[in-house]
């Protein structure tokens, strides 16, 4: 390949090429926004093939039609300006039978890098994995596992991400609430496949964590109100439904949706020698489903030798004591076991990926003082983005992107006010408006924050009809909630994303 930042023409070789252009329409006034975009030209060989290709990254200014008294449209007022980095091959000989996807991660408030530069774009982080972590500076490669060979790509920064940023004169904690958020990404898409021309090309979603709520959302948002119809959801680390993570005291469902990734991790951690993973995981899903949670239900009703056998056999798989578990009521929150099961040791989990450990001031304390994974992924991701955007994309701005920003909050759930956040209704409609819409669930076994039998849970009870049962398929992978940073899953959910594009575009 030739030098990454120095991206060639592909038909003449020289260059790099860099162009700066504006596609605003309709012209701005004097003071308004304009649409600020780069467009760059790069190659990379996967699988033998090399592959020309352009990315479009930039940021497109939102506008929001005005209307007078009388009904009457008195034109568009900017409302924000979203930054995106898009990305299509170069020998595509009808667009419209191009997968276009369109991408984005969670937080709320993150930007679209995790799934960008770990997962699908055509380059990648370099930071190593769990116990062999590289140190910075850290550094970018050829992502042989990219997605762009099956689809169009192209990732969004919701407002205050990214470089996205409110318009002036207007108020960034508007964009910061469930409905005015998917009111936003869903607009961006709508005027993206309008100005490419790509209302007739197979079109699909793919979000991360919080991102997977925003598309289950935006499946049902972006019918109802612009009338574009999904092909396929593509869901990484799933939560459509928080009443599967609450632990407020007499709330027990997440303890026992929370239980296999704990025996998973216990088996990580060496708690389960001579045993396979899998055959870990189903003694523990048969236990959560069946006495442990007969067990919660009945409460204060639990004799004494009952309480003393389960807390022996949940001990048993999580790896904790079982006084530590009676202790505890029989419920281990999230934070007690990521600073108990390694307490002896010196040592906490990773909440985002508990293959990951860490080092607390006080072993003798409650709960960690910080996620381990989240602090490993961190620097990698946000060295590898600012050099990536200025000198391989030639988009340069003084604004720091916000990869993972605090400033959205308070994040507004207004919209469920007195009840659990939950789109999982939301998703059912759509794919029975849609009977086409097809939904990929990826799971990690290692993930603690989105536990992959919570994710099951949700599905299990979506109230879909049986006829579309067959539209949902699960994936998963012996890594965390960015389970990509496993090369091995890395690889595998590569096919298996590529394997989903293919069946779902097809039907």
């Amino acid at each position: 390949m030739n030098n990454p930042e120095q991206p060639s023409d592909p038909e003449t070789g020289d260059a790099p090429v860099q162009v700066r252009v504006d596609l605003q329409r309709p012209p701005p006034a004097e003071r308004e926004p304009r649409d600020d975009i780069s467009v760059t030209r790069h190659r990379i060989t996967v699988g033998g093939r090399e592959l020309a290709y352009t990315v479009t990254a930039g940021r497109l200014v939102l506008r929001e039609e005005r209307h007078g008294k009388d009904g009457q449209s008195e034109g568009f007022r900017p409302r924000a300006e979203v930054f995106f980095t898009a990305y299509a091959l170069d020998d595509q000989p009808d667009p419209r039978q191009c997968p276009l996807t369109f991408s984005f991660n969670g937080g709320p408030g993150s930007s679209s890098v995790w799934l960008h530069l770990g997962l699908l774009g055509p380059r990648r982080v370099e930071m190593g994995d769990a116990g062999a972590l590289t140190g910075p500076p850290y550094d970018l490669v050829d992502n042989e596992f990219t997605l762009l060979t099956h689809s169009d790509l192209v990732f969004i920064d919701p407002v205050s991400t990214g470089y996205s940023r409110a318009a002036e004169g207007e108020k960034p904690g508007d964009f910061h609430g469930f409905q005015k958020d998917i009111e936003s990404v869903g607009d961006f898409i709508r005027l993206w496949t309008s100005r490419a021309g790509r209302w007739l090309s197979p079109k699909f979603l793919i979000g991360e964590s919080y991102g997977t709520l925003r598309a289950a959302a935006l499946s049902g948002f972006l019918q109802e109100r612009h009338g574009l119809y999904l092909n396929g959801l593509m869901l990484v680390s799933t939560i459509l439904d928080y009443a599967t993570v609450d632990e407020t005291p007499g709330h027990d469902l997440s303890y026992t949706l929370h239980l296999p990734t704990y025996a998973a991790t216990a088996w990580y951690h060496g708690h389960h020698p001579g045993r396979e993973l899998g055959d870990v995981l189903r003694e523990a899903e048969a236990f959560a489903d069946g006495p442990y949670t007969l067990a919660l239900q009945r409460g204060a009703r639990l004799g004494e030798a009952e309480r003393q056998e389960i807390a022996g056999k949940y001990a048993r798989l999580t790896g904790l004591s079982p006084e530590f578990t009676l202790r505890s009521d029989l419920r281990v929150t999230l934070g007690r076991y990521r600073k108990e099961l390694l307490r002896a040791q010196g040592r906490v989990l990773g909440r985002l990926d508990t293959r990951f450990t860490g080092l607390d001031r006080d072993s003798g304390g409650e709960e960690p003082e910080y996620d381990p994974s989240m602090s490993a992924i961190l620097g990698p991701y946000t060295a590898a983005l600012n050099h990536y955007v200025r000198a391989e994309l030639g988009f340069g701005s003084d604004l720091p992107y916000e990869i993972l920003t605090g400033r959205v909050r308070p994040w507004s759930f207004a919209d469920f006010e007195n009840r659990h956040v939950r789109v999982s209704d939301t998703l059912r409609a759509a794919m029975h408006h849609n009977p086409h819409l097809k939904v990929l669930v990826a799971s990690g076994y290692f993930d603690a924050a989105t536990p992959y039998h919570a994710a099951r849970h949700t599905l299990d009870h979506l109230g879909l009809d049986p006829a579309l049962r067959g539209q949902l398929r699960e994936t998963f992978y012996e890594a965390g909630h960015m389970m990509y940073v496993h090369r091995p899953s890395l690889e595998q959910q590569k096919q298996d994303l590529a394997d989903f594009i293919e069946w779902a575009r097809g039907s």
